[in-house]
């Protein structure tokens, strides 16, 4: 792997992390407040297993995101897909921004289907340009699913 590719990979993944930092803070305000009494679904993971999910996550976009920036930026198919990932990444931190920030389940269900939508616009277009990038999206991909379900149910039941 080229040493430009690796720099592209670390700066997209210290940019993954660094929304998913601003995310973080929108969560804390209210995890142990707000969070902790509404009526959560079954399926409802441990509140510790959020963070060491999502920093995963965001290292693994950030790798696929510096794969697919390593193929040439003057490319419309490149800027298309770093377009359509930078779009989805501002909703993942409006989701923690509307859901806990605000303390609105139903305006963060309507944000993460939006994210649901663009990730999957953001995997079509990096599997066009490599498709090891766009297969490093699929766990993102399962764990919005996850959430947005977890969201519905949430909304739901309060």
């Amino acid at each position: 792997m080229k040493a430009s590719t690796l720099v592209r990979i670390f700066i997209a993944i210290l940019v993954c992390l660094g929304i998913g930092f601003l995310g973080s803070i929108a969560t804390q305000t209210s995890v142990d407040t707000w969070y902790a009494t509404l009526n959560k679904p079954s399926f409802n993971p441990p509140n510790w297993l959020f963070a060491p999910v999502w920093t995963v996550l965001y290292i693994l976009m950030g790798i696929s995101a510096g794969i697919v920036w390593s193929k040439g930026f003057y490319h419309v198919w490149v800027k298309t897909a770093l377009y359509h990932f930078g779009i989805q990444l501002i909703l993942n931190a409006s989701w923690s921004i509307v859901f806990f920030g605000y303390q609105s389940p139903f305006i963060g269900l309507i944000t993460i289907i939006a994210l649901n939508i663009l990730v999957l616009l953001t995997f079509k277009w990096f599997k066009i340009i490599n498709k090891t990038a766009a297969y490093l999206l699929i766990p993102y991909l399962l764990w919005i699913a996850y959430a947005t379900a977890l969201n519905f149910e949430i909304w739901r039941l309060n």
